[in-house]
């Protein structure tokens, strides 16, 4: 099992550190434009191979030579928020960079299933697949796993219980139409509407939304990596290891919930080709009109891109 890692930024270099770490690859490529940088990574961690007691490869290049023929392949390539600056303000400079990348992974690895977590997310991941040729169903973005993420934190937080009692789960786009799904959280096997009034909860889905910008507006100089790449992580095994898991991530959606043609957050069940089905979960008529809301802004910045590469 070969995967690669394209970018190897602090998002790109902790993905690979988890991927390697969890031992189910073969080999690990982390390719960036950077000269040197990614070798250096690559050298550091293959020396830490003894220590955290993994036998995964990991090879560092500045070209896709050593890509080729990878199984799976996340993209991280791009440029970070600043404080101020929404996901959208990305989307010239992004376009380019990720249109490159779709090509050249399309050469190298024409058979891969693609993990896209470069922003603005969900139109990133539509360019990617549009750029590549791919099959809609091999092309998949990562970002409902780290908003659910954010949510179970924010809920855990908020009521003093472990995140691991939280189940949650947010879908939509990643961005201002994010829709956490408030109907499907349960705290202890308790509803989350039993725990808190309707005006706690929507403060809480609002600061999922806000999550990102919250780790932004903190560090001034970057983006969140952590919580970032421990979700594509856990989208890349689901994947590997074709467990069927169902994953909130941005898939195409054809008829699904009343949307239809658009790249959107979703529940989708994960195996090695890549999304095997999008799963309709029994959501209350707001949520699904909040997702119909997300599906159209989306698409219509989806539109735009178009023109971009």
């Amino acid at each position: 099992m070969k995967i690669t890692v394209v970018g190897a930024g602090k998002y790109g270099s902790t993905t690979v550190q988890r991927i390697a770490q969890a031992g189910y690859a073969d080999e690990v490529v982390m390719t960036d434009i950077v000269e040197g940088l990614p070798q250096g990574l690559a050298l550091d961690m293959n020396q830490s191979r003894p220590l955290e007691g993994f036998e995964t490869r990991i090879v560092g290049s500045n070209h896709y030579g050593p890509t080729a023929g990878s199984d799976i392949v996340v993209v991280t390539a791009g440029k970070p928020r600043k404080p101020g600056m929404s996901r959208m303000d990305l989307l010239t400079d992004n376009a380019q960079i990720v249109g490159g990348v779709a090509r050249e992974v399309a050469s190298s690895s024409p058979d891969a299933v693609v993990i896209v977590v470069s922003n603005p997310l969900d139109e990133m991941t539509a360019l990617f697949q549009k750029v590549s040729g791919f099959p809609a169903e091999r092309v998949i973005g990562q970002a409902g796993m780290l908003d659910t993420a954010r949510f179970q934190d924010k809920v855990a937080e908020k009521l003093g219980v472990s995140p691991l009692s939280v189940e949650a789960i947010t879908l939509g786009s990643h961005g201002d139409t994010m829709v956490p799904v408030p109907s499907k959280v349960s705290v202890e096997g308790k509803p989350l509407g039993e725990l808190l009034s309707d005006d706690e909860v929507e403060q809480l889905v609002q600061a999922t939304r806000d999550g990102g910008a919250e780790v932004v507006a903190l560090l001034k100089t970057g983006s969140a990596y952590y919580a970032p790449s421990s979700a594509a992580a856990k989208m890349v095994a689901a994947v590997a290891k074709d467990t069927k898991d169902v994953m909130p991530v941005c898939a195409w959606v054809s008829g699904q919930y009343g949307i239809n043609d658009v790249y959107l957050g979703v529940p989708a069940r994960l195996g090695r080709g890549g999304v095997e089905e999008i799963v309709e979960l029994d959501l209350t008529e707001s949520e699904v009109e909040a997702l119909r809301t997300a599906a159209e802004a989306v698409r219509s910045k989806q539109a735009d891109v178009d023109g971009l590469v």
